[in-house]
């Protein structure tokens, strides 16, 4: 499976961002990121609030619109560890429900499911109940606003980025008179 990032219509406004699961058929437009092999998994995590939440802290901009980068946001995402195989089944579960809910509005586009104003509210709750699963992923404990959520993953970077070693002291060295 491949995972497409469509980001020209990601608007600001936007809770999710229109990610789209494709088979390998498909042909990826230009203007798309994608990720070839990806799993049900990683396409719970990409469209899940705390992905958006990431997204909204670090990605360029042109105008509103976001511009994805896969050296600067997708690279940088803080994954979650130690993720255990119920953890992930409980993604993949979410993850799958949000496309069978997508899947009920054949006539609309991505765009249009993910329009804030228009949004069908059976797909708001399946993306609900995947946030939900991917922020287990992280921590016990809820997130319970948007700052949480990034000073969260802003943490989460900072440890994954730290030395492995501590750098060694320089020793003071007395000056002869």
């Amino acid at each position: 499976m491949v995972v497409s990032l469509q980001m020209e219509e990601t608007f600001e406004n936007r809770k999710y961002i229109p990610i789209g699961l494709f088979n390998k058929d498909n042909i990826v437009a230009n203007s798309c990121s994608c990720i070839p092999n990806a799993t049900l998994y990683l396409f719970g995590i990409l469209t899940s609030e705390m992905h958006i939440t990431w997204v909204k802290y670090v990605c360029g901009r042109l105008k509103s619109d976001y511009r994805y980068s896969n050296t600067i946001v997708y690279n940088n995402y803080p994954f979650p560890e130690n993720v255990n195989e119920k953890q992930k089944q409980k993604v993949e579960t979410a993850a799958q429900a949000v496309l069978d809910t997508r899947a009920k509005y054949p006539d609309s586009s991505l765009a249009d499911l993910y329009d804030p104003l228009t949004m069908p509210p059976d797909l708001v709750k399946a993306h609900q109940i995947l946030d939900k699963a991917v922020d287990l992923c992280y921590r016990p404990q809820p997130f319970v606003s948007e700052l949480n959520r990034i000073e969260f993953l802003f943490s989460q970077y900072e440890a994954l980025n730290a030395p492995l070693l501590k750098p060694e002291k320089k020793k003071r060295t007395k000056k002869s008179s």
